[in-house]
């Protein structure tokens, strides 16, 4: 180590691998300031060092790598929210002292804190606390943060009966921490790991948003605590931006839009979290599924149909009953035997693999379901169809040799692709989940698997992120997020190697040789559930689907009761040629027809009067209020048929043929 005059020096490695030499324990705020000036600082937020991000205050005590976080970046964002969190809970026990303070995360595009409070708080408190967060944030009060023995942290937080704390500690200790981070500010203390921003002062724009109930730690038996929400940005305009996304997604709400459509409904007398598809949801539904099965007959894909119920042994086997139960409904007693309702269809699949001898010229085998399958979700977290008791998966399963492997992951990915493209999806956040500490599996199918999901997604170009060690412990696998047209991420599309269920239900293959080998399984899912997917196509398109999902395409309106017999005729024709049509005869003002239709959102409105019942004509309108020119039923037919063939072959257009990486 170096000395000048006295004071050991260590050595700094910047991003762009210069080498500063300072003095051991300043701070990494010093360190920046002398490389970049005062006057930079402004938009640092915090440091990396050697990979972790630090708080500005830390100190630099040995040689390190050295970056700096900038307001532009999503982790100093996260960060700001989480220090926003705190202030709220400052303001809060200034406002409220009785009031137990519980977690407070940043989350994806906010952030919340629980508290345990005698009452609810009202808009009114919201109003307070908000009051309150502006003038500490006024003050520019700095985070500080120490370090405390885990003995030390219980008696303190005990002696302020913030009683959550002390449990999160117990926890701590029992797995065998030893020492706790501690953040204040202003006279504020809370459990936290960190890092936070400098000071209060950051925290440019801020907005809570609501309350909610939410059991501690998500445990019905445990209390019921009040979750106070709130988004934060470094700009007034960022924040004026979200906010206005936000109203946009409250009018885009599934709920209230599939109420004002008529398409689903939740029904107490029937049981949360289980869907009533109406009919003009059904056939939507009907129009998703008829394009699903095509999709995949088109690709090699053989249909199958299984049982809501099966003996509980199969689950017992298949793992679900020691990683799952809880997730799972009570069993029944069928016979003196007991039975479970299905909360997954991949034993039954595999059940169909096993009920004969297979050989290697027969794989691979693709087998694809639209499976209702049933999962106990707590009622707490039960929200519209995004998380409902009852679903449908649209499954598949691949059964094939290692060999074929890299082939059929590229096709399942190009599938999944294209059939989210014909949905309207083309933006993604795509994840490569790698093998965790613990699986099962060979490390060179673990390495296989993973390289075959690897090069599936850059021969299609797609930017992907590795998420180390996050695998299942079964197998690696590609999660994709779909992007909504508010930027929203959703969860749908899945692609799971799995070495875990052909290694139970030992599922094999009579290979060339004469041997049997166990074969590759691939769990594979496109949108996730019917259920779920539907909600995000309602918020998608506000409920104003495009023509060939639209469960209403077409309607015919009557100027007068003398256009009856044209309009029933033009509705036959336009079912005959596969259009959803039906016709509006009711005696009141067209005017009033057209905006109703509008309301309902349907694609396409055609007028007949008595001119184009007399030259057996009609009149189209979009529900955008643009007028066609008057044309003939057969052309309006062409016309309506090629605007959907447009959608698939426009999708098709973006698929990409199989090459080398």
């Amino acid at each position: 180590m170096n000395k000048i005059e006295g004071s050991e020096i260590i050595k700094v490695t910047m991003a762009d691998g210069s080498v500063d030499e300072v003095q051991r324990g300043v701070s990494i705020k010093d360190v920046f300031e002398k490389r970049f000036g005062k006057k930079a600082l402004k938009d640092i937020v915090l440091a990396k060092v050697d990979g972790e991000l630090r708080d500005l205050s830390s100190p630099v005590d040995k040689d390190c790598t050295l970056e700096p976080v900038y307001k532009d970046d999503p982790q100093a964002l996260e960060t700001l929210r989480h220090s926003t969190a705190h202030i709220m809970a400052e303001a809060v026990k200034e406002l409220f002292p009785d009031a137990k303070v519980a977690i407070g995360p940043a989350i994806e595009q906010g952030f919340y804190y629980d508290f345990d409070y005698k009452r609810p708080f009202t808009p009114e408190d919201l109003k307070k606390i908000e009051s309150k967060m502006k003038r500490i944030i006024k003050k520019a009060v700095r985070f500080e943060r120490k370090e405390m023995p885990i003995s030390d942290a219980k008696a303190h937080f005990a002696s302020k009966d913030e009683t959550y704390k002390v449990e999160l500690l117990e926890d701590l200790e029992k797995e065998g921490e030893k020492a706790v981070s501690v953040y204040s500010q202003d006279g504020f203390e809370d459990l936290c790991r960190g890092p936070h921003i400098p000071h209060s002062g950051y925290v440019k724009a801020f907005k809570l948003t609501g309350v909610a109930g939410a059991y501690w730690r998500g445990d019905e038996s445990q209390p019921m605590l009040q979750r106070i929400y709130g988004t934060a940005f470094f700009s007034k305009d960022e924040l004026k931006e979200y906010l206005e996304r936000l109203e946009e997604a409250k009018r885009r709400d599934h709920r209230r839009i599939g109420r004002e459509l008529d398409l689903f409904s939740i029904q107490e007398e029937v049981g949360p979290g289980l869907v009533l598809w109406h009919p003009k949801g059904s056939a939507v539904r009907k129009a998703i599924e008829d394009f699903w099965r095509k999709a995949h007959l088109d690709s090699g894909y053989e249909m199958l149909f299984t049982p809501h119920i099966a003996k509980r042994e199969l689950w017992k086997r298949s793992g679900h009953l020691d990683f799952y139960a809880e997730n799972m409904y009570a069993p029944m007693q069928i016979d003196e035997v007991e039975y479970q309702i299905k909360p997954m269809n991949c034993p039954f699949h595999i059940a169909i693999y096993n009920s004969r001898r297979r050989s290697y010229r027969e794989l691979p085998l693709r087998w694809c379901e639209l499976g209702t399958v049933y999962r106990y979700e707590r009622t707490g977290t039960l929200h519209g169809l995004m998380r409902v008791r009852g679903f449908t998966q649209d499954d598949a399963h691949v059964f094939c040799r290692i060999d074929q492997l890299d082939s059929e992951i590229h096709d399942i990915l190009d599938m999944t692709l294209y059939v989210l493209r014909v949905f309207g999806f083309d933006r993604y956040d795509i994840y490569l989940s790698t093998r965790p500490d613990k699986y099962v599996g060979s490390e060179e199918n673990w390495e296989r698997a993973t390289n075959a999901l690897k090069q599936a997604l850059e021969s299609q170009g797609l930017d992907y992120e590795v998420d180390p060690g996050e695998g299942v412990f079964y197998g690696p696998k590609i999660d994709i997020k779909i992007k909504d047209c508010l930027d929203r991420s959703w969860q749908c599309s899945t692609i799971q190697v799995d070495f875990n269920l052909p290694e139970r239900f030992d599922v094999k293959y009579i290979g060339e040789d004469s041997q049997p080998h166990a074969p590759i399984m691939i769990h594979r899912a496109l949108l996730g559930s019917l259920e779920r997917f539907f909600g995000v196509l309602i918020e998608h398109y506000a409920g104003a689907f495009p023509l060939w999902l639209a469960p209403v395409q077409v309607i015919v309106l009557t100027v007068t009761n003398r256009q009856d017999e044209w309009a029933e005729e033009v509705v036959q024709q336009l079912k005959a040629a596969g259009l959803r049509a039906q016709a509006d005869l009711r005696n009141e003002k067209l005017g009033k027809k057209i905006r109703e239709a509008q309301l309902e959102k349907i694609p396409y409105m055609i007028i007949v009067g008595d001119k184009e019942a007399e030259s057996r004509k009609v009149s189209p309108r979009k529900r955008s209020g643009e007028q066609l020119e008057t044309c003939s039923v057969s052309e309006f037919i062409n016309m309506a048929k090629n605007e959907i063939e447009s959608v698939f072959s426009q999708a098709a257009g973006g698929r990409k043929e199989k090459k080398e990486v």
